[in-house]
């Protein structure tokens, strides 16, 4: 391993900070993305009770992003149906923003990893064919470590880009479930307040002024 970073020169030392900076992201977006970060249970429970009072006071206990879209919700619950769920999709686009933070850095190793070993290997192939009339008369052996030594580039490329592109395409995925999740919980909570306002035989919210 210290015999191919001695040898590999520049490119496998950047693919090796880049390597360094994937698995930085991949645990960072690994801890904020736990379902009990984003939509905390306790949470998701008080939502059914309709206690607006209680509702604020563990969004604020529990800061996630189902509480900031739940603060949204109380804060313009006396506007009109769709003017609330209008307000909600704004700020679920922004905490779907911030989930997705750092995952288009992943995307990045995952598109120029395999493309920095592979311009190290070239960059190591091209001396040897120079004096390539030179080592037909010569060491054959000499040659053949020449050549494994500028591969071992694109192996080492490889080897970044392969997990960085299960980890990127995981947590793509995760976001989307979540973001569905979320705007499922959200839509549930409006839709049980003008239920139970039109069962109670009072009035629907009209805009502020």
């Amino acid at each position: 391993m210290f015999a191919l970073l001695a040898d590999g020169g520049p490119f496998v030392w950047l693919l090796l900070v880049m390597s360094v900076i994937s698995l930085a992201l991949v645990l960072e977006r690994g801890w904020y993305l736990r379902r009990s970060r984003v939509m905390p249970q306790v949470l998701v429970d008080a939502m059914e009770r309709l206690d607006a009072a209680g509702l604020r006071g563990t969004c604020t206990a529990m800061p996630s992003p189902l509480s900031r879209l739940v603060v949204t919700v109380l804060d313009q619950i006396q506007w009109p149906k769709e003017e609330v769920a209008s307000a909600v999709e704004v700020k679920a686009r922004r905490e779907v923003a911030l989930m997705e933070r750092g995952l288009v850095i992943l995307e990045i190793v995952v598109g120029i990893a395999p493309l920095v070993g592979l311009v190290g290997t070239i960059y190591g192939i091209i001396p040897l064919f120079v004096d390539f009339g030179k080592a037909i008369s010569g060491d054959y052996a000499l040659l053949a470590k020449g050549i494994g030594a500028a591969l071992n580039k694109t192996l080492v490329g490889l080897l970044v880009a392969i997990p960085t592109l299960v980890a990127w395409s995981y947590f793509n995925k995760k976001v989307e479930a979540l973001a569905v999740e979320l705007e499922g919980h959200c839509d549930a909570l409006i839709r049980r307040h003008y239920l139970r306002e039109r069962l109670d035989g009072t009035k629907p919210g009209s805009p502020r002024p």
